[in-house]
């Protein structure tokens, strides 16, 4: 890529922010030296990479990169034999446990959240524990040699320590002398030279004439002196710290030595983990921008969503919908300058180049990109006019060069193009450039100041206006880039607002060619009808987002009442299986009374105290059976069933015969003394007709007569809601004998409580056929009409 449109596109800009997200150098020296590239698989794998990075970044918060240094030039040294000293082998050895920590790091979050890319950039990283063990055995953390470096080491430093411990002891005990103390200027022991002295003050420097002077003060006043008593002591201690220098040097070759072997393979591990920063410097940036994933074509087309100038503060920056390249590939920006044609012309030109080197954008999802062979630029300020031969001549250079470098798959973007010239001259060029490049097929952005070239791109396939927004109200541009409307001076507006005289403006309209005023109201129609357009668009946008709002907050709620639905039959399920234990033996007793009071009577059973029997049974049983809760394999064999066939009532538990048939879907049973009218889906065939006994009915005629006292209302108030029920039941079977088809429950008005509980028991109950609030002259809403099946 030319390394001028990467100046002019202000590229170097974005890899200094770049390297600002590099943890390491090695990551920050790759993000300063990057270049887009023009390969488009490279580019795919490039930004796949990113994505991973960014994947980790937004679950774990980065990788881990402490550690990490730029040691290759050490393992150069090391390689063609010189000696490294300890920082550089420390480096070394944190450089490699860093390595192995960070391609742990990867392949562990890759068991979880596949980072393939990331993985296999790792898969270089050396894990030589061998280089670092030893390493670490010889230097410490703050890089200096251990006394276990080496047996000779750790032998000369303990005799070290004994030579300096006698040194110092010899010396305090001179110190503390009362004769001595006099002479010093101050007591206490320093060093000089390697060499243990005391501060001796001047007029005293005879006293000590065998002793050796090594330093004074500045004032001269101070002499530094080794007496006598610890020169022998002071040579031992130089004897020693040589020993102990040539020592150290030997351990330092013979680690140089294990990182000489390596050197290759930790020169690449170190390129890798320099990579690795590098792509999670990219992920920094892309938080940074709230950048998202372009798709990426080699089309050449483009498709930019609230495009933003990376550079630019997101707070005032004005975003940027271009299409480039589907239905027209060239776009001529008209109209006066106002300030934003050229960042338009930037935005275009640097997304795509950080595209091309790998880097999320900062524009909306599903933004698209093309991988160009190269992008050109012509982008820079007019100057004066005494400078305008100069001006034309450096934009002529400049396309000149571009004109010799453009392929089909190139972009390129041209900024006040034909300035600096006569305007007929500069827009006949202008025309001309434009033409030659739209054959060629190239995607090119131009930016110009004359109004002909409406006229070509209005006429010309495959080409479209544009134009720069600018409110005349407030005579200052929005920066919004308008593709499809050409632009339009403003000057008379402009002129007007800031109060020039009519009659000036008159004239100066009537100056303007009649062609030229219709275009111009043609302009402002198309604009008084994009803005009608794009404030009903904008509100559609609100409903849009406000029905989409209120959906997903009924589907909350709609969730949440699934829950507690679900809630509540767990509940009842649990109270239903304690229900049914206890409703068998009441059933079951209640039976055993039947058949009693069958024998008791002797087919004189007294009507009311078969009803109480049968509430008894009625309640007994609570129907805990859903309807789809029937095995199938009943409904099955209840298609069979017929008159004298030996059956089970389900709901019941209970055996009997089947005495008559009403229709398709109900049977008449005898249950011991009792018939019972039961729908064929509850029943369950146990033997059929011909191999059933023969049915022994007991002859317990049960005469129904409307007694005197049965009445066709309930009065309920007063009582709460357990009693009501347990009463309203009584009075819906005794109701239902007597044949029934409508009564009446008086249950008040009060707080609702009683009435609303009725109302749910009457839903469920088996006689209720439906009900309803009564109606003016039946008692309103304190009394519920129940209709009986």
């Amino acid at each position: 890529m030319n390394p001028k449109v990467l100046h002019t596109l202000e590229y170097y800009k974005i890899r200094t922010k770049l390297a600002d997200h590099a943890a390491t150098s090695l990551g920050k020296s790759r993000a300063e030296s990057v270049e887009p590239s023009s390969d488009f698989e490279e580019v795919k794998r490039l930004l796949k990479a990113t994505d991973e990075a960014v994947k980790v970044d937004r679950l774990k918060g980065g990788a881990p990169f402490g550690g990490i240094r730029d040691v290759r030039a050490a393992l150069h040294r090391a390689r063609i034999g010189g000696t490294l000293n300890p920082a550089e082998l420390l480096d070394i050895a944190n450089t490699i446990a860093g390595g192995r920590k960070l391609k742990r790091f990867l392949q562990t979050m890759d068991e979880h959240e596949p980072i393939p890319s990331l993985v296999e950039a790792a898969e270089p990283v050396s894990e030589n524990r061998a280089v670092e063990e030893k390493i670490k055995s010889c230097i410490d953390d703050q890089a200096d040699v251990l006394d276990s470096a080496s047996p000779e080491l750790s032998r000369i430093r303990s005799e070290l320590r004994t030579s300096e411990s006698r040194a110092r002891e010899k010396l305090e005990q001179m110190i503390r002398t009362p004769s001595i103390q006099k002479m010093l200027q101050d007591a206490l022991i320093t060093m000089r030279g390697d060499r243990y002295v005391i501060p001796v003050k001047q007029e005293y420097r005879g006293s000590f004439s065998g002793g050796m002077i090594h330093d004074q003060s500045a004032s001269g006043a101070t002499l530094f002196i080794e007496p006598e008593a610890v020169v022998t002591l002071n040579n031992k201690l130089r004897e020693l710290k040589l020993k102990e220098e040539r020592e150290i040097e030997k351990i330092l070759i013979m680690l140089t030595g294990f990182v000489a072997e390596a050197a290759d393979e930790l020169t690449v591990s170190v390129e890798a983990l320099g990579e690795l920063d590098f792509v999670f410097a990219k992920a920094g940036l892309a938080r940074e921008l709230k950048a998202t994933l372009p798709v990426m074509n080699d089309r050449g087309f483009l498709k930019l969503k609230k495009g933003r100038h990376p550079l630019l503060s997101p707070d005032h920056v004005v975003p940027l919908d271009v299409e480039l390249g589907n239905q027209f590939a060239s776009i001529i920006v008209t109209g006066p300058n106002t300030g934003g044609k050229t960042v338009s012309l930037k935005t275009i030109g640097l997304l795509s180049l950080m595209a091309m080197t790998g880097m999320f954008i900062p524009a909306q999802d599903g933004s698209q990109m093309c991988v160009f062979d190269a992008i050109y630029a012509d982008i820079g300020d007019e100057q004066s006019i005494e400078q305008s031969l100069s001006t034309f001549s450096s934009h002529m250079t400049n396309i000149i060069s571009i004109l010799k470098g453009m392929t089909p798959k190139s972009l390129v973007l041209l900024d006040e193009l034909g300035a600096g010239t006569d305007p007929s001259e500069g827009s006949a060029l202008a025309i001309a450039l434009l033409e030659y490049i739209h054959r060629i097929g190239c995607r090119v952005v131009a930016t110009t100041h004359y109004s002909e070239l409406k006229a070509y791109a209005f006429e010309r396939k495959g080409v479209i206006n544009a134009s720069m927004e600018f409110d005349v109200q407030t005579l200052s541009p929005t920066y919004r880039l308008l593709v499809g409307v050409p632009g339009r001076s403003n000057a008379f507006a402009i002129a007007e607002r800031l109060g020039l005289p009519r009659p000036i403006l008159e004239m100066a309209r009537g100056h303007v060619d009649e062609d030229d005023r219709r275009v111009e109201t043609m302009i402002a129609s198309l604009e008084a009808n994009r803005a009608t357009t794009e404030a009903e668009r904008s509100k559609a946008e609100q409903m849009r987002a406000e029905v989409e709002r209120l959906r997903n907050q009924l589907e909350d709620e709609r969730e949440k009442f699934r829950e507690q639905r679900d809630k509540l039959m767990a509940r009842a399920e649990e109270e239903a299986r304690g229900a049914v234990a206890k409703a068998r033996s009441e059933a079951e007793e209640v039976i055993r009374e039947l058949r009693r009071l069958a024998l008791e009577e002797r087919g004189a059973v007294k009507e009311h105290k078969l009803i109480d029997a049968k509430r008894r049974l009625d309640q007994a049983v609570p129907e805990l059976r859903d309807k789809r809760a029937v095995p199938k394999a009943a409904k099955k064999r209840a298609e069979t069933i017929g008159i004298g066939d030996e059956v089970r009532v389900v709901s019941l538990g209970q055996k009997g015969h089947v005495v008559d048939m009403h229709g398709e879907t109900e049977a008449t049973v005898q249950l011991g003394i009792l018939k019972m009218k039961v729908n064929k889906s509850d029943l369950e065939l146990i033997k059929p007709a011909q191999d059933a006994k023969p049915v022994q009915q007991v002859t317990a005629s049960v005469k129904r007569s409307r007694d005197e006292n049965i009445r066709t209302e309930l009065d309920l108030r007063g009582s709460n809601l357990e009693e009501a029920m347990i009463e309203t039941d009584r009075f819906l079977d005794e109701s239902f004998l007597n044949g029934f088809g409508q009564v009446y429950i008086i249950h008040g008005k009060g707080t609702g409580v009683l009435r609303t509980g009725l109302q749910e028991y009457f839903r469920r109950h088996k006689h209720v056929k439906s009900y309803r609030l009564g109606n003016y002259g039946e008692g309103g809403a304190g009394v519920t009409v129940v209709e009986l099946k």
